[in-house]
């Protein structure tokens, strides 16, 4: 039910005071940690949450721990799988109302089943942690856990929540009143925003935003023959060189074909990713995404430029070549998301019943999450290889894919969900889609973002520098060690 995560050796501080742009915010780093780290002698940090693999938290995680373990901060991650099948049908529901999606109210034997896991998974971190320890719990699968925990010993707490909505509604407020005996046991509290704050947690919270590590995979530089080989070994590409062929991965990522199947990619399928402008979306399979307005959004901008004719203009042949791919991970690899089948599912079935004209200009890939790092390198090369990458989401506690490309400098069209909007600014770091549902605001958002290539350039600056500011992990962790030295106090 719970597993220690093994962390393989990260980059190692210094590394980062090679670049430049880097340097003095790691020195920063160290200055501002040493007081702290010192309070935090004899303890153990443990990072709880309920997956190892896909999402931004299970991506979060490495770095993390592994800039603690760095700085002196002894750190493990521990990862909470209860048996029971139903609890992550259940704790999707408490996802998605926090988000205002789904219908009010709990049965009583939804609480028993969150109990009875929670109840479990407590006496398995009793044989783990000690008491003298501290938690650090994310998101509402585990709370229950960590709260029965706590109140057995007495151990030092933070409950990390990175979800939320702005607004209260009958929904959202069913959602918190699940939550709240569980939130009541512990010493503090961090959210990525004000704005998802609920009422009874405003006295003893933080606000920490997410952030993402320049040099990760997913992240650091790539050079022209790297990105070729990364997309040639993923089967993203077909033509490669022989000297990608060792090693090669043995893990491909899959297309989704005209009859419904994901299968290998082929060569001449109209797949040309390094020759055609290039619109990339890349999510959980998650209905709050937007997934499905996003490619109707697609095929009616891409409908009315071939209805219009080729006009001889930039924007008109940018448009008319454009292709649309839409990319997350195998379904089965994220375990406690039970929604992403049934969401590649939805989207089969609209593809299938699209014109084979409109079938070349739309690809929905699966990436494989056997390695972590094969997984991010194919993600880094699919965003540098867009012209546009969009996040199309419906609700968002905070959205690192849009963060990640903006650091990349690709131009963003996000929404006004509040995750997005605390990120990119509308007309000056990129563009936001008020809804998000509306396939015609979608499209025409297309249509003027490829028409000003210049103004494109200028957001994408203005995006990078507003991540460099804001959104590295340097400026997460020091904040994370602030919150430990708080409750320690």
């Amino acid at each position: 039910m719970i597993k220690i995560i093994d962390i393989k050796k990260a980059n190692p501080l210094r590394d980062y005071k090679n670049y430049a742009t880097l340097a003095g915010m790691v020195n920063d780093l160290y200055f501002n940690a040493g007081s702290i780290v010192k309070k935090l002698r004899g303890r153990t940090v443990w990072m709880i949450n309920s997956t190892a693999d896909g999402g931004g938290v299970a991506e979060m995680m490495p770095k993390m721990v592994s800039i603690l373990r760095q700085l002196g901060v002894k750190t493990e991650w521990l990862v909470f799988n209860p048996e029971n099948k139903g609890f992550f049908q259940l704790t999707k529901r408490i996802h998605n109302l926090i988000h205002n999606f789904g219908a009010p109210g709990f049965s009583g034997d939804e609480r028993a089943l969150y109990e009875a896991a929670s109840i479990a998974a407590a006496d398995q971190l009793e044989k783990v942690i000690p008491a003298h320890d501290i938690i650090v719990v994310h998101d509402p699968q585990p709370l229950g856990a960590g709260a029965e925990f706590i109140r057995r010993s007495g151990i030092k707490s933070i409950w990390r929540c990175h979800i939320g909505f702005d607004k209260k509604t009958p929904n959202t407020e069913s959602a918190w009143k699940f939550l709240k005996p569980y939130t009541d046991n512990y010493d503090h509290a961090v959210f990525s925003t004000a704005d998802y704050l609920p009422s009874f947690l405003k006295e003893k919270s933080s606000i920490i935003s997410p952030a993402i590590d320049p040099l990760s995979h997913k992240n650091r530089d790539i050079s022209s023959p790297e990105l070729i080989s990364i997309l040639y070994k993923s089967g993203i590409i077909q033509n490669g060189h022989h000297r990608h062929f060792n090693p090669i991965w043995k893990r491909k990522a899959l297309r989704l074909n005209a009859v419904g199947d994901f299968t290998r990619i082929k060569a001449g399928d109209g797949f040309d990713l390094l020759y055609r402008p290039t619109i990339t979306q890349i999510s959980r399979w998650d209905r709050l995404k937007g997934w499905e307005s996003l490619l109707e959004g697609f095929v009616i901008l891409k409908r009315k430029y071939r209805k219009n004719g080729h006009k001889k203009s930039l924007k008109n042949w940018r448009i008319l070549a454009s292709q649309l791919v839409m990319a997350g991970p195998e379904p089965s690899a994220v375990q406690d998301d039970p929604e992403g089948k049934g969401v590649i599912e939805e989207l089969c079935r609209y593809y299938k019943t699209l014109p084979e004209v409109d079938q070349k200009d739309i690809s929905i890939l699966t990436l494989p999450m056997s390695s972590r790092s094969q997984n991010h390198l194919m993600v880094n090369a699919l965003q540098r290889c867009s012209s546009l990458v969009v996040q199309n989401s419906l609700q968002e506690g905070f959205g690192l894919t849009a963060t990640e490309a903006m650091w990349k400098q690709i131009p963003v069209l996000g929404t006004t969900a509040c995750g997005l909007r605390q990120q990119i600014r509308d007309g000056k770091d990129g563009r936001l889609t008020i809804n998000p549902n509306n396939s015609e605001e979608i499209s025409q958002n297309l249509e003027q973002v490829f028409g000003k290539p210049k103004l494109l350039e200028k957001w994408s600056k203005s995006a990078q520098k507003r991540v460099y500011n804001n959104f590295l992990i340097f400026n997460q962790i020091e904040k994370w060690l602030n919150c430990m030295g708080q409750i320690i106090n």
